[in-house]
């Protein structure tokens, strides 16, 4: 699955992707891809943006799939522990991955106006490679947020 950035794509395509990405993973590693699970990840999917808990519970409570916020935080959880989807620290809230399913090290640019959010791969710099190795740290995984302004937000 490619990275599209702030441009317009062909959205549907990028769902029914990463939905089939999704699906096959779930299958090939004999996981329940649950009807909570599965509209939590298609909700973060259609929003490219970052979303909390307390955004997908209205969406799931309508749709009759729960109104507690234990099945929304059980669907995050699992999504999150099986790649696809990841947290937003500053915004406290989770993203769809542009690679479901694919352990990797990402990094967020995340827009202040609309909280739209693009992942990209990161990289530690060797600064903090030097820094992690004269202190004797092994680095196993980074994750960079970027704040600023999407070009429509500009």
């Amino acid at each position: 699955m490619s990275v599209h950035g702030f441009d317009n794509h062909d959205h549907s395509g990028c769902i029914h992707d990463a939905m089939e990405a999704a699906v096959s993973y779930c299958a090939e590693n004999k996981l329940q891809f649950t009807p909570v699970r599965r509209r939590v990840f298609e909700i973060l999917l259609q929003e490219h943006r970052a979303m909390g808990a307390y955004d997908i519970l209205p969406i799931l409570a309508e749709e009759g799939l729960g109104k507690q916020p234990p099945v929304v935080y059980r669907a995050l959880d699992f999504l999150k522990a099986n790649n696809f989807i990841h947290k937003i620290e500053k915004l406290n809230a989770y993203v769809a991955c542009s690679h479901p399913g694919v352990n990797h090290a990402p990094a967020f640019m995340i827009c202040r106006e609309c909280s739209l959010v693009v992942e990209t791969e990161s990289r530690p710099t060797a600064s903090l490679k030097s820094a992690a190795k004269d202190l004797g740290f092994a680095i196993e995984a980074t994750v960079v947020e970027a704040e600023g302004l999407c070009p429509k937000c500009q």
